[in-house]
């Protein structure tokens, strides 16, 4: 039997009481009116495992935007049509030290993103994915995650409108970088696209039914699977992501709306939502909740 499936939700509450006590020491992000309206409180998790046995506790109803969280996806997503070979060409897979929305590092490595978790990398691939423009590109690429993974996304245009209104300035001159340096085909459609589809949203039983897109054999090219769970246990929680995965030993990815998907290969996927965020952009309670479950279940895929 594996280690997921021995779960109970006794076990699980435990753990959530625990995170929700650190939530304290978050703080939901303001800069983005519509993300504002969470309630610091909310916690909600859910458990996918590749028996195809289900756990979820907590805030389940909340319906909150992938944001960041969707990135790993789209890499999946562009690594399935076109080829890990093209799609590295256009961005890189070193880990980066400097917060995720920095121009500084994007200038100093000449204009080529350093990795696809980062908004210079999400930007650049957002360029490339099918369609021929922003909305038919995340409505193509959010019905292939609905029928891929069986789950029920869709885009928020109330926050889309909200992110629009508060355009961030970082992701305008990364996006102008990058169009000078001729990383980007179309700079208008690709911050468009990329703004799009931070703003996929669902529940928490839906992220997890995503994550185990990576955990589990028979639904993606499993050559893509270790190459989308590498670049998130390296690249997926910014300049914490070697910390963590020292901690925890599982790959991650969070976003600024609160969500955090882990992956446990061969076993299942577990996914978490609260907004409240350290200083990287990371949910505190997210990460306290996972560290807590992982050690005890001793899930480290290094042993």
């Amino acid at each position: 039997m594996k280690k997921l499936d021995k779960l109970t939700t006794t076990e699980l509450s435990a753990w959530v009481q625990q995170a929700k006590i650190q939530a304290k020491q978050g703080r939901v992000l303001d800069r983005i009116p519509q993300l504002a309206l969470a309630d610091p409180d909310w916690f909600a998790v859910h458990v996918c495992c590749e028996s195809g046995k289900n756990i979820s506790f907590g805030d389940t109803a909340c319906i909150f935007p992938l944001m960041s969280v969707i990135k790993t996806f789209s890499l999946l997503y562009l690594l399935e049509h076109f080829g890990a070979e093209t799609v590295f060409s256009w961005v890189g897979v070193e880990p980066s030290d400097a917060p995720f929305n920095s121009l500084e590092q994007l200038v100093s490595d000449r204009g080529r993103p350093r990795n696809p978790m980062i908004n210079s990398g999400a930007i650049t691939l957002a360029d490339k994915l099918p369609g021929k423009d922003a909305t038919q590109r995340t409505l193509l690429f959010c019905q292939w995650l609905n029928q891929l993974a069986g789950c029920q996304l869709s885009l928020d245009e109330v926050m889309l409108a909200s992110v629009r209104l508060t355009r961030s300035t970082a992701n305008e001159a990364i996006t102008n970088y990058l169009t000078e340096t001729g990383y980007l085909e179309n700079l208008e459609i690709a911050l468009d696209t990329y703004e799009q589809i931070c703003c996929i949203s669902g529940r928490i039983k839906d992220l997890a039914l995503l994550g185990k897109l990576l955990a589990c054999d028979g639904l993606v090219n499993p050559q893509n699977r270790r190459i989308v769970n590498a670049v998130m246990l390296t690249c997926g929680l910014y300049e914490a992501s070697a910390e963590f995965a020292v901690r925890i030993g599982l790959p991650m990815k969070s976003g600024i709306g609160g969500g955090l998907v882990a992956i446990v290969p061969g076993e299942g996927a577990i996914a978490c939502y609260s907004p409240g965020l350290d200083n990287i952009g990371n949910p505190v309670a997210g990460l306290v909740f996972v560290e807590a479950f992982s050690q005890k279940l001793e899930l480290s895929i290094f042993g």
